[in-house]
């Protein structure tokens, strides 16, 4: 049975955002040229998007209602960094939070950014192994569909309609490639 999507009630540019805020840039190039561009700043400490491994083969996703494409779509889990708080701990945070489950290993594979002509974010690509059920409370207006999916069948889950989050289909070709020994310089 398709999701039931949330109700938009009214949309309204925002003055303020306490995600994002976006400032100009006086920028001089090496030859001289002058350009003012503007970029949206995050607010925080940065982000983890984290690939769960069940086992050696199996990936857990989430399906996860996103306001921006007003659907819902299949993607890995994710969050913003606490205060005090490491990758590490804020990507096993993150995890307990929207799939129920802990990692006993925990891998920063890589940093991505979300788009960096105009945007400061990036995450921090986190592999979690040896995994634990543990729930902890999160944030997220509803609860998140678990959805385990091979590595070895991404190819069709890049193709699906539902699929079209450019950091989770990145980090999950991390992982792969991690796991299969050909990604190197890894931290």
């Amino acid at each position: 049975m398709p999701p039931r999507y949330p109700i938009i009630h009214a949309t309204r540019d925002s003055d303020t955002s306490r995600f994002l805020h976006a400032e100009q840039v006086d920028l001089e190039f090496s030859n001289g040229e002058h350009r003012t561009y503007e970029r949206l700043k995050g607010h925080g400490l940065g982000a983890v998007i984290i690939v769960p491994m069940l086992d050696d083969e199996t990936v857990l996703l989430v399906r996860e209602y996103g306001v921006g494409l007003d659907r819902y779509e299949l993607g890995l889990p994710k969050g913003r960094l606490d205060q005090d708080e490491t990758v590490e701990q804020g990507a096993d945070r993150e995890l307990k939070e929207e799939v129920g489950y802990g990692a006993r290993k925990l891998k920063i594979l890589h940093n991505l950014s979300l788009s960096p002509a105009y945007m400061t974010h990036m995450a921090h690509v986190v592999l979690a192994q040896d995994l634990y059920p543990e729930r902890l409370p999160g944030d997220e207006p509803e609860e998140m569909e678990v959805v385990p999916w091979k590595l070895s069948e991404l190819h069709t889950l890049v193709v699906r309609d539902d699929v079209t989050e450019g950091r989770s289909i990145a980090a999950l070709f991390l992982a792969r490639e991690y796991l299969a020994g050909r990604l190197q310089g890894t931290r």
